[in-house]
């Protein structure tokens, strides 16, 4: 296990991390997930072009408060010298490291040759690290893909250039491109690639608990944890996955009561950086994963689509509250 560090700041042990997400890991759930125990945190994915053209919803992105480091931006593009110039302004920041996408599927992006399009192209994605790490003096990340299809699955190779281009660390989603989202994330995958390389690797896909958790570090060997969809609605696994690593033991998802002041947290922190009128829009996703095998989950789902304010999702919690009985909610 190699030791992981970001300039000057050095992760513990097998640190566990929140990975990248367009609509999720903005800078309200990032703070959210380091009160948890979040060992280093990622911004959304950023347009290199959208910086470059002072895109001040594309800037937005860019922000972080001192109490999120170690903190990173993550870069999406595939002109080398776009991107470092992007990775240069970045810098600018006093950010702790810059992170390449390689990873995200998404058709907007991809027929672009963006994301995970580049695990089509190792050579110009070596050609682009190389430009990175070239312009910028903090380190430089990279989240890949196995490789484009099960048909061509290359994420050992592609690594073994990203390090010698000068990658300080490869973070690998255990699926191909072609995969989505969809089956089972592949982590004798990431074992193979965590052999090509001398740096470190971490090891992101279908961690959903603390058992995930242990069993992606088993079959790996990876370095650590990044944790995407498994985080969504449920900011204590973070501390859920670092107890169960320490003690084997960890507390079990919190009660109703204990949720709701989390959930409102989130929707006050939100409200502080864009505004109720957005706040309580966005939160309606949230809220469904946050209420995720609750009774009466349907319920506050629809009564979040109506929600227009602060006041009134506050309302719907005691509403809530009252329609079931204490002692049963706080069993579940």
């Amino acid at each position: 296990m190699k030791k992981i560090r970001f300039g000057e700041l050095e992760l513990p042990d097998f640190p566990v991390g929140l990975a990248p997400m367009a609509g999720v890991s903005d800078q309200p759930y990032r703070r959210l997930a380091k009160e948890f125990g979040c060992d280093w945190l990622v911004s959304e994915m950023v347009s290199a072009k959208g910086l470059l053209y002072k895109n001040e919803k594309t800037w937005v992105l860019t922000d972080f408060l001192p109490e999120e480091r170690p903190y990173g931006v993550q870069l999406f593009g595939s002109d080398p010298e776009i991107l470092a110039e992007a990775a240069r302004q970045i810098e600018a920041l006093k950010v702790d490291f810059i992170d390449l996408n390689m990873g995200c599927p998404m058709p907007k992006i991809v027929n672009n040759g963006e994301g995970s399009a580049l695990m089509k192209t190792p050579e110009l994605a070596e050609q682009i690290v190389m430009a990175m790490v070239k312009a910028i003096k903090i380190p430089l990340t990279v989240k890949i893909r196995l490789g484009w299809s099960q048909n061509t699955i290359n994420g050992a190779e592609v690594a073994k250039r990203l390090e010698n281009a000068g990658a300080s660390m490869i973070v690998v989603h255990g699926r191909t491109r072609e995969d989505f989202y969809m089956g089972q994330a592949n982590w004798q995958e990431i074992a193979k690639i965590k052999k090509a390389v001398q740096i470190p690797v971490i090891g992101n896909g279908d961690v959903f608990t603390p058992e995930d958790g242990k069993r992606i570090f088993e079959v790996t060997g990876c370095d650590g944890i990044q944790v995407g969809r498994g985080a969504q609605g449920n900011p204590w696994i973070f501390k859920q996955i670092k107890d169960y690593f320490k003690t084997g033991r960890y507390e079990e998802n919190p009660s109703w009561d204990e949720r709701w002041p989390i959930f409102l947290r989130h929707l006050e922190l939100l409200i502080a950086f864009k505004g109720e009128v957005v706040a309580v829009k966005e939160m309606r996703s949230h809220g469904a994963w946050y209420t995720k095998g609750l009774r009466g989950a349907a319920h506050l789902r629809q009564a979040f689509s109506r929600a227009q304010s602060l006041a009134e999702y506050r309302q719907i919690g005691e509403d809530y509250r009252l329609m079931f009985d204490k002692s049963f909610l706080n069993s579940l």
